[in-house]
């Protein structure tokens, strides 16, 4: 594996990402160590790129996500190059928007200039699976070789697969780290948050998540849970003997003119605090 100075950042903007954890991570983390690092709802992959952890598995339910992770570990230069020819134009963008590559190399690099290019980075689909998220009139330079790279060197011992969360329960072991971001909005934490987290990740989903954390503990390995402050989460997460850490943080989501404060979101872990 190529030798990394710093921790790389992660290729992809991505709603929800944990990169504000970051700074304050050391403090969830088990003081002796972990085997593998075990990582359900990949997104962004902030927590994963800057633990860098020497065996890792990686999984995500978003089909087009796992490939490109794949294909950038795998064809990093090919994916460069591939990307050179884009270009930052709406006319541009609406032209690789439509199409429906089919090489490897050509999904991958369409995945990260569209991720890179659109409004906010949001990943969205239509009723027919096509991504509809409108351009972004983004000044920032869309491709950033050294960056790839890096990342490309990150995850050449990591395991990456397309799967529902529960599937990712094959890899735990005892004093594994499992690290759970599932989809949710804290823009709604206290006035909407069941109707507009229903199509993200829905309560019954949650209620599966808070099963999942039962068999992680049974199998004597740790967690670290983030999720929406809410009283319906705190209900199916707070369990007996583990911590529950309420921290507010400014949101990023919304275009220039949105409005933007800070909200507050819950961990939780059977992690033992230092």
């Amino acid at each position: 594996m190529t030798e990394l100075i710093s921790p790389p950042k992660p290729f992809l903007r991505w709603a929800g990402g944990k990169t504000w954890l970051l700074k304050e991570l050391e403090n969830y983390l088990p003081e002796n160590g972990f085997n593998k690092y075990i990582e359900p709802f990949l997104g962004g992959g902030a927590v994963f790129f800057h633990l860098q952890s020497e065996v890792s598995f990686l999984s995500d339910l978003n089909k087009q996500l796992t490939d490109t992770y794949i294909s950038l570990k795998d064809n990093v230069e090919e994916i460069i190059s591939e990307l050179q020819h884009y270009n930052n134009t709406q006319e541009f963008y609406y032209g690789i928007r439509q199409q429906n590559p089919t090489t490897e190399i050509e999904k991958a690099a369409r995945f990260i200039y569209l991720n890179q290019t659109s409004f906010n980075g949001i990943y969205r689909e239509n009723l027919r699976g096509q991504y509809n998220v409108p351009f972004g009139y983004r000044k920032k330079d869309f491709l950033n070789p050294e960056q790839l790279r890096a990342a490309s060197a990150a995850l050449k011992n990591a395991t990456i697969v397309q799967r529902d969360f529960m599937d990712s329960l094959v890899d735990v072991a005892p004093n594994d780290l499992v690290f759970i971001d599932p989809p949710y909005t804290v823009t709604h934490n206290n006035n909407g948050f069941i109707k507009y987290n229903a199509k993200l990740f829905d309560l019954q989903a949650q209620h599966r998540l808070s099963e999942f954390i039962d068999e992680i503990k049974a199998r004597r390995a740790y967690y670290i849970l983030t999720n929406a402050a809410h009283a319906e989460i705190k209900t199916i997460f707070e369990k007996d003997h583990d911590r529950m850490i309420k921290v507010s943080r400014a949101s990023l989501i919304g275009g220039k003119n949105a409005k933007r404060g800070q909200y507050e979101e819950y961990i939780f872990t059977n992690v033992e605090p230092r």
